[in-house]
């Protein structure tokens, strides 16, 4: 099927937290919340390739091992592929300002405090870190 917007977003674990990123008030999609970094997939590129783009773009950091796809979420016009990153080079940064207010490891217990881009993220992501212990 045909996406209009094709997404990868990593999920960087670390010690029992995931790093989310506080999108931008002026954001045109989503603005406010805490999303997964992230962006879209060129035409041509690979979801590994786009998540390598984007994670050295927005946090300044290299995956060291192939990053895991771990979930998909798709709706009529987008479809969303999440990798596992869980060893990375560099400290991360936020290297897009105008995109993420905010970076910052939660645990599953900061969840029910926390609006997300997508309804889903928080089961997600509270199973991933559940299967990591």
């Amino acid at each position: 099927m045909g996406y209009e917007h094709r997404v990868v977003a990593g999920v960087l674990y670390r010690g029992g937290a995931v790093l989310l990123g506080l999108r931008s008030a002026s954001r045109r999609w989503c603005p406010g919340v805490w999303d997964l970094p992230g962006g879209h997939i060129e035409p041509g590129e690979s979801t590994v390739v786009a998540l390598a783009r984007e994670l050295r773009e927005e946090l300044g950091i290299e995956a060291l091992v192939e990053p895991t796809v771990l979930f998909r979420i798709e709706s009529d016009d987008m479809a969303l592929d999440a990798h596992l990153v869980a060893e990375w080079a560099g400290r991360i940064t936020n290297r897009a300002p105008d995109e993420h207010d905010d970076l910052r490891f939660f645990s599953a217990q900061d969840f029910p405090c926390l609006a997300f881009a997508h309804p889903l993220y928080p089961s997600l992501l509270v199973d991933l870190i559940a299967a990591q212990r």
